[in-house]
């Protein structure tokens, strides 16, 4: 119990810096990919920071391990966590560790109890509209057959593709491009379901409530009737009892 109080205390302690870090890494992220004459100085500076972040986020698993009380059970519950850490050692692509950085945050933030389904929905929203976005225009901007050369071509094409309308004005041409539109497209789908469940949820909820306020109601009533009942059974009874007595 100490060692998962010990835990659960120090991801409330590193709950709003580890956010702070990954603004960071969106910021370094975006930099180079927005301005394309972006120096070699700056592009090393981003870098530098997006590998600092990821860093933070592998220390920060590795002591979540240490603290845990069984640490078997704690790596089998948080897969998605060591295979996020992981996937950037494998492979040091700028895209695998923006893909590790997002799952990262969102094991982080579905953890702290405070922060509700719907900012938890709200704020994927807006992560994987910009994070598809610039994913996108870095591996299409320079592709010869590409037609997503700009930002407002990302975005446009990243609201399209995560809303599963797909207009057909704008889609990636490479492997990569592809492979990202595929995995908006399941983000999309996954966070309609969530939005669904949510709202279907507050109306079972809403119905619930009322069928119970009813239910009471209705026992309130049938209460008062017996009362009402019981109590015209004694004026009855009274009244015959003082009818009978001799005058």
């Amino acid at each position: 119990m100490e060692r998962q109080s010990a835990q659960a205390a120090w991801e409330r302690r590193t709950q709003r810096p580890l956010l702070a870090l990954a603004v960071a890494f969106a910021v370094a992220y975006a930099v180079p990919i927005v301005d394309g004459s972006a120096g070699h100085s700056l592009t090393t500076l981003c870098t530098v920071v997006e590998w600092v972040v990821w860093g933070a986020f592998a220390v920060d698993y590795l002591i979540r391990l240490a603290l845990a009380r069984g640490r078997r059970e704690f790596v089998r519950r948080h897969w998605p966590d060591l295979c996020a850490v992981v996937l950037p050692v494998l492979q040091p692509l700028r895209l695998l560790r923006l893909v590790s950085t997002l799952l990262l945050v969102g094991r982080r933030a579905r953890m702290a109890p405070q922060i509700r389904l719907t900012t938890y929905v709200v704020g994927s929203v807006i992560g994987l509209l910009m994070f598809g976005s610039l994913a996108v225009l870095s591996v299409e901007r320079d592709s010869p057959n590409g037609n997503i050369r700009t930002l407002g071509d990302a975005v446009w094409w990243s609201f399209t593709t995560m809303t599963t309308v797909g207009y057909g004005d704008h889609a990636p041409t490479t492997g990569l491009g592809r492979m990202i539109a595929v995995g908006l497209m399941l983000s999309g789908i996954a966070l309609l379901g969530v939005v669904t469940a949510n709202i279907a949820a507050w109306f079972i909820g809403r119905f619930d409530k009322d069928d119970v306020e009813e239910r009471r109601q209705t026992e309130a009533i049938t209460a008062l009737a017996e009362e009402v009942r019981l109590l015209r059974a004694e004026v009855a009874r009274l009244t015959r009892d003082r009818e009978g007595q001799p005058r």
